[in-house]
């Protein structure tokens, strides 16, 4: 006859080893989306390359203070590295997701997020668009003129990181630049309920980080010609786009009829080609009275 306790005993065992196996793959993955090495993770959370090794592993017999160290410097919470979504139905939600192609996912999370009622944009507008079109300049001076907050994502990202975006991508890659602009947008909406936000150009290109942004905020295209795009840039004394002419300006153009519908996409356009600064700014505040996108 089985002893009971022993039985008891072993089942608890095993409950253990699938928690830290599961712990293990939830670091391995957080750290892999953001194209973070595992030396930076130790550096970030203080837990040596060793112990993370084996919490990957799903050997770790870690502390929970480690823990948390190595969730917060991942971005995540302690729960997040706990959480264990067992029914069977959310395990066939993620592989039916991950197989999905991006148009699909998309579509999966706004529809989500609408029977979340998490598409509450509040009284937030965001500016996109390429750069050199005006975002920055037209949003400080509309959130002036509205009393309510500007903020940059971009400058948002490199306050969370404590480095310049430059040395965020050259840390974290790609990829994990785009973790964070997603992450970046979720916060800016957790944090204001009135603001003007600019985003980088290419914030269109991820379809998910696109979807949350339009579900989180008002989105207006400021949009431009390619000259007046580069242009501006260069009168912004960045000289980055002359480099490769005129090879840079079709690239430009190029750019600018790739992301064309996405932008399109956007709630409202505020065309400035051919405008003055002051011009493009009235534009833009009538725009949003008009849309009542900021009473």
């Amino acid at each position: 006859m089985n002893d009971p306790k022993h039985q008891a005993d072993f089942e608890q065992s095993n409950r253990s080893d699938q928690l830290l196996a599961r712990v293990g793959e939830t670091v391995r993955a957080a750290r892999a989306r953001r194209g973070m090495p595992r030396r930076v993770l130790s550096e970030a959370s203080g837990v040596s390359p060793r112990y993370l090794a084996q919490l990957e592993g799903g050997q770790g017999n870690i502390s929970i203070s480690l823990l948390q160290r190595v969730a917060r410097a991942l971005g995540l919470e302690l729960v997040d590295l706990l959480n264990d979504p067992t029914s069977e139905a959310e395990q066939r939600l993620i592989r039916l997701y991950r197989q999905a192609d991006a148009a699909t996912r998309t579509a999966v999370i706004s529809r989500l997020e609408v029977a979340a009622e998490i598409p509450d944009r509040a009284e937030r507008v965001c500016l996109i668009g390429l750069r050199g079109a005006g975002k920055s300049t037209l949003g400080r001076l509309a959130g002036e003129k509205l009393g309510v907050p500007f903020v940059e994502l971009n400058k948002d990202i490199e306050a969370q990181g404590g480095m310049p975006v430059p040395e965020v991508m050259a840390l974290y890659g790609a990829d994990g630049y785009r973790q964070l602009e997603a992450e970046a947008v979720r916060r800016v909406a957790t944090r204001h309920d009135r603001l003007v936000l600019a985003v980088a150009g290419g914030i269109v290109n991820e379809p998910e980080t696109y979807a949350t942004l339009q579900a989180r905020f008002h989105t207006i295209w400021v949009k431009a010609t390619a000259e007046e795009h580069m242009d501006r840039v260069r009168a912004q004394g960045d000289l980055r786009p002359m480099k490769g002419q005129p090879e840079a300006m079709e690239q430009l153009r190029g750019i600018l009829i790739e992301r064309a519908e996405a932008y399109a996409r956007a709630d409202a356009v505020l065309d400035t080609t051919g405008q003055t600064r002051d011009a493009s700014l009235s534009a833009l505040l009538a725009l949003i009275a008009d849309h009542g996108f900021i009473a």
